[in-house]
């Protein structure tokens, strides 16, 4: 890990912003409701407020394995959210990414040790997972543009039969 100013880290807009946004998108539950509204969409769309996550962890603290659990649970955030019928929604209430990565960010900007070791201690494994939740992500696109075709199918016959 790269050395840190913490003081400048803390008082910076992006360190801000992941606080911030872990209380809004998942204590006031808008990543869940922005999944609701718009399923699937909702989901990749709540992904790009993460960016200041990212920028933190890969650009000011400079750590691959931070970078990695960070991306890690924001892909299985993704991935539960796209469950369909609006299951994924109602996991996502209870999955909480924004605020797991507060949790490991705040814990390198602060030098807790615990928060450290555990992120440096599963790298290896993170990566493994981010392929396989990549591979899950890719099935879980398919098996929604399937659903839809066939829902689509069904509505034009349901529609047919009064024409």
């Amino acid at each position: 890990m790269a050395k840190i100013n913490r003081q400048e880290l803390q008082d910076s807009f992006s360190f801000k912003a992941v606080k911030t946004l872990s209380v809004v998108m998942d204590k006031y539950f808008l990543d869940p409701i922005l999944g609701f509204l718009f399923p699937s969409a909702g989901d990749l769309l709540t992904a790009v407020f993460s960016v200041p996550h990212f920028y933190i962890s890969a650009v000011k603290i400079k750590s691959l394995p931070l970078t990695l659990a960070v991306l890690l649970n924001v892909l299985v955030d993704s991935l539960v959210g796209m469950i369909p019928f609006w299951i994924g929604d109602i996991i996502d209430v209870f999955n909480r990414s924004y605020m797991k990565n507060a949790r490991l960010i705040v814990g390198f900007v602060e030098g807790n040790q615990e928060v450290i070791r555990e992120v440096n201690r599963k790298a290896v494994w993170t990566g493994v997972l981010i392929l396989l939740v990549l591979g899950l992500i890719y099935l879980m696109i398919l098996l929604l543009v399937w659903l839809w075709g066939v829902l689509g199918s069904a509505w034009d016959w349901l529609l047919s039969l009064f024409a």
